[in-house]
């Protein structure tokens, strides 16, 4: 997957959408892949560096292959779990 080419996030962000449990976990999850100061530049959203989630999505997925809703809230329902296994309780 090259630094360009970005997975559709509409069918993602629908999916989580659909589980309002894993909404604390979403906004937990990319507070932490955003780079620091992320609120100092345009588009002052918390997302994550584009090259960053190229080679994570890459060492997941392959070079052209791309994350499922199911992949992503499989991951949020993972990440609320150990969250939980480790005493880390996030609202959900």
């Amino acid at each position: 997957m090259s630094t360009a080419s970005r997975p559709a996030t509409g069918p993602l962000v629908a999916a989580v959408l659909r589980h309002p449990t894993l909404w604390p976990t979403a906004i937990s999850q990319a507070l932490r892949l955003a780079p620091r100061g992320w609120w100092r530049r345009a588009p002052f959203l918390p997302l994550p560096d584009p090259e960053y989630l190229a080679f994570r999505l890459e060492t997941q997925y392959g070079r052209d292959a791309e994350p499922t809703p199911a992949d992503v809230v499989s991951y949020l329902r993972w990440c609320r779990d150990e969250a939980r296994r480790r005493g880390h309780h996030v609202d959900g």
